[in-house]
């Protein structure tokens, strides 16, 4: 059953990843939409969590995949911040000037 949180790790680093190619691509749609998804994944991860324990072994592996999804967390929010800017100044009513 261990097996288990490892898999929610796995998935949620999985999800990360595709929200990473999609940042790139522009697709913030779809960003969106595997944030979703990976917001499940973590509500599932919990619940599982509560239950069960990773061995030794198993905690060295899941603090690699935690560092992966850190590092894509990190590249996306890197890519979003125009995008977001962008968003605000529509929100604001402000047009966005080019310079």
């Amino acid at each position: 059953m261990t097996n288990a949180l490892l898999n929610y790790y796995e998935a949620i680093e999985k999800a990360s990843q595709d929200m990473l190619e999609a940042a790139r691509q522009g697709n913030w749609d779809q960003v969106l939409k595997l944030e979703g998804a990976c917001a499940l994944l973590i509500s599932q991860l919990k619940h599982t969590a509560a239950k069960q324990q990773l061995g030794e072994d198993e905690v060295q592996l899941k603090s690699r995949i935690m560092q992966r999804i850190i590092v894509n967390d990190a590249e996306i929010r890197q890519l979003a911040e125009p995008w977001l800017e962008d968003l605000d100044h529509l929100l604001a009513g402000r047009p966005n000037i080019v310079h």
